[in-house]
C-alpha cells in the first residue's frame, strides 16, 4: 500500500511516499522538471520485490523544504539524503536516482559509500571531466541551454511559469521525443511546481553549479570528481535529448572500482523509467538483488 511520510534533515521537512516492508530500504529520487510521483511506476515493483521503497521530494520542491537561505549546492542535497537515512534509523540503503537525483547520488556515494549497498544512476553519467566531455560532444552544449538560461534569475522565473508552464511540457518533449506521457501526471506536476517557492527552488539547483565565488560550490564538484565506491547500475535512454547517450561512454571504469554497469535502453529518452518501466524496473530489480546486504 502506498502511504505518506515525512522526513526530517538539516532543520527541513520533507514528504515522501512510501512502499513496502522489506528489511532492505530502497531511496529513489528525482530529479527536474518532476517531482516523487516519478517513481509511481517504480515504487509497487520494488516493493514487491521485497524492498521498503521511500521516494523524497527534493529540498525545495515544497515550502517546508525551502531553507531561509536559499542555499541548493549539491553538497547540502547529499546532507539531506544521509540526514533522512539517520531519520529513519537505516544504516545502509540501496539508491535510484534519475536526472538531479543521479546527481546526488554520485555525491552522497561519494561522501559516505559504507552508507549504500548500491546506487543506480538514470539519464546522467559520471563525467571526471566535464569540459572534456563537452569539448568532444560540443552539441551537449546547444542541449544545456536551459541551465545558462536558468542563471537570468527573475527572467527564468517568470519564464518558467508563462502560459502553463510551456516551458516545462517543453523540456519533457524535448527530453523524451518519442513518449507521450499520461496527462494527469503533467497536471500533478504543474501543480508541484505552483506551489509558493518552487520554481525559483528548482531552479536554484542550476544557479548553486555556478556560484563559483563559494566555496560549496567547489567541494560540490569535488565530490563529482571522486570516485564511486558503490557498485554502480547507470542506465541512459538511446533517444535521450537532454543529455547525450554517448556521454555515457565516457564514464571511466577507474572510477568505479567496485563495479560499473552500464545499460542502453533502445527507443527511451530522458524519462526512462517512466517510458518502460518494465524493462527499467527489470534491470533494478535484478541488480539490487545481486547488492543484497
Amino acid at each position: 500500500m502506498l502511504k505518506g511520510l515525512t522526513l526530517r534533515a538539516n532543520g527541513l521537512k520533507f514528504s515522501a511516499l512510501e512502499m513496502g516492508e522489506g528489511p532492505e530500504a530502497v531511496f529513489c529520487l528525482h530529479g527536474f522538471p518532476d517531482h516523487a510521483r516519478s517513481f509511481r511506476e517504480q515504487l509497487p515493483a520494488l516493493a514487491g520485490a521485497g524492498y521498503r521503497v521511500i521516494a523524497p521530494t527534493l529540498r525545495g520542491y515544497e515550502p517546508s523544504s525551502q531553507p531561509h537561505d536559499g542555499d541548493y549546492h549539491l553538497v547540502h542535497l547529499a546532507e539531506d539524503l544521509l540526514g533522512w537515512m539517520t531519520d529513519l534509523g537505516v544504516r545502509k540503503a540501496h539508491l535510484i536516482g534519475h536526472d538531479w537525483g543521479a546527481v546526488i547520488g554520485y555525491a552522497a556515494t561519494a561522501m559516505a559509500p559504507e552508507r549504500f549497498h548500491s546506487f543506480s544512476a538514470l539519464a546522467v553519467p559520471h563525467l571526471h571531466n566535464p569540459l572534456d566531455a563537452y569539448r568532444r560532444m560540443p552539441g551537449q552544449l546547444r542541449n544545456s541551454w536551459y541551465s545558462f538560461f536558468f542563471q537570468l534569475r527573475k527572467v527564468s522565473d517568470l519564464a518558467t511559469r508563462w502560459d502553463d508552464f510551456q516551458l516545462i511540457e517543453k523540456l519533457w518533449r524535448d527530453w523524451s521525443p518519442d513518449w507521450r506521457w499520461p496527462e494527469e501526471e503533467m497536471i500533478a506536476l504543474k501543480k508541484t511546481f505552483r506551489q509558493p517557492g518552487v520554481v525559483h527552488a528548482a531552479l536554484g539547483y542550476y544557479r548553486a553549479v555556478y556560484s563559483l565565488w563559494s566555496p560549496t560550490t567547489w567541494r560540490s564538484h569535488k565530490l563529482l570528481q571522486s570516485p564511486v565506491r558503490v557498485p554502480t547500475l547507470a542506465l541512459t535512454g538511446a533517444r535521450d535529448g537532454c543529455l547525450d547517450t554517448r556521454m555515457f561512454d565516457l564514464m571511466r571504469p577507474e572510477d568505479f572500482p567496485v563495479g560499473l554497469r552500464i545499460e542502453r535502453l533502445q527507443g527511451a529518452g530522458h524519462f526512462l523509467h517512466q517510458e518502460k518501466p518494465a524493462e527499467v524496473n527489470r534491470l533494478l530489480v535484478e541488480w539490487l538483488g545481486r547488492h543484497r546486504g
